[in-house]
């Protein structure tokens, strides 16, 4: 079973709802999206409004993969840079593939999904690079690294998991030219 990609679906409550099961899932498994466990949907919704609300403004774009029976599976999202410096480059956020998914390689091909949206799709053409960052201690910096992004940055501590419990903020990059 592989998973199909598609960018800038269609917002509806099938969506909506669905990104918030997969995002409260990956939270849960232990996964490092922006909340610590135990997380349910409703406390994760202000943060999908935000990316729902920046899409809506054309600032983000959102890549979805689904399983053979059409479930969300898989997600990232990109947002565009708004200084006129840095508009050669995008972020990537919310790089997700659903627990009951994983160890079939669905992360690696959600991660070509994503360069490959980067190189291809419209409004894309001027994309020179794919920043990301995550939380150090979890290993995914290595998963990263394997799917051709490279360590530019780490600000030590910077993420506050749990009292007394700190990690690194790791700045990847994928240059695409």
């Amino acid at each position: 079973m592989t998973l199909t990609f598609e960018v800038d679906p269609t917002i509806d409550p099938a969506l909506r709802d669905g990104v918030l099961a997969l995002w409260a899932d990956v939270t849960n498994a232990g996964g490092a999206v922006g909340f610590v466990p135990p997380v349910t949907p409703d406390e994760i919704r202000p943060a999908l409004l935000q990316h729902l609300v920046a899409m809506h403004e054309g600032g983000t774009r959102l890549l979805v993969g689904r399983d053979a029976a059409g479930a969300i599976a898989a997600t990232a999202f990109f947002t565009f840079n708004s200084h006129p410096l840095m508009q050669h480059w995008v972020w990537l956020y919310t790089v997700m593939v659903d627990p009951r998914h994983q160890g079939r390689g669905y992360g690696r091909d959600l991660m070509a999904a994503v360069e490959h949206t980067a190189r291809t799709a419209e409004g894309f053409e001027h994309i020179e690079a794919i920043r990301l960052g995550c939380r150090g201690g979890t290993g995914v910096d290595g998963f990263y690294a394997k799917c051709g992004y490279k360590e530019v940055g780490r600000v030590p501590d910077a993420i506050r998991v749990a009292p007394g419990d700190d990690r690194d903020d790791i700045l990847m990059l994928l240059p695409l030219t």
